[in-house]
């Protein structure tokens, strides 16, 4: 069964922080696609800005993070990335490309 257009999914792969006061200054972050026969799947790393506050690093959770590289990146590259991700689910589906030769 597939999904015709399925929600990427994001996740942090790995966090860089300062040991004083675990302030995350980067984040490394997979974001995926399937539709149940195939997926589609990017990788990136983005920097923060120090806030004013910080939450402690122990209390972070992926959700968090992950909020914050999607507002770092913005809703419009955000949309960027998940289009780019379903046209390269439907290239899967229904390539327009092909290569090879017309002989055995």
């Amino acid at each position: 069964m597939t999904t015709e257009n399925p929600t990427p999914t994001w996740k942090i792969a790995s966090l860089e922080r300062e040991t004083a006061d675990g302030f995350v200054y980067t984040a490394h972050y997979t974001v995926d696609v399937e539709d149940g026969i195939y997926r589609a799947g990017a990788y990136g790393s983005i920097g923060f800005e120090r806030p004013e506050t910080l939450i402690p690093y122990a209390d972070l959770t992926e959700e968090i993070v992950v909020g914050w590289l999607q507002s770092a990146l913005g809703e419009e590259k955000v949309q960027e990335v998940a289009q780019a991700l379903l046209t390269q689910l439907s290239e899967q589906r229904e390539p327009t490309k092909a290569s090879g030769v017309p002989w055995g």
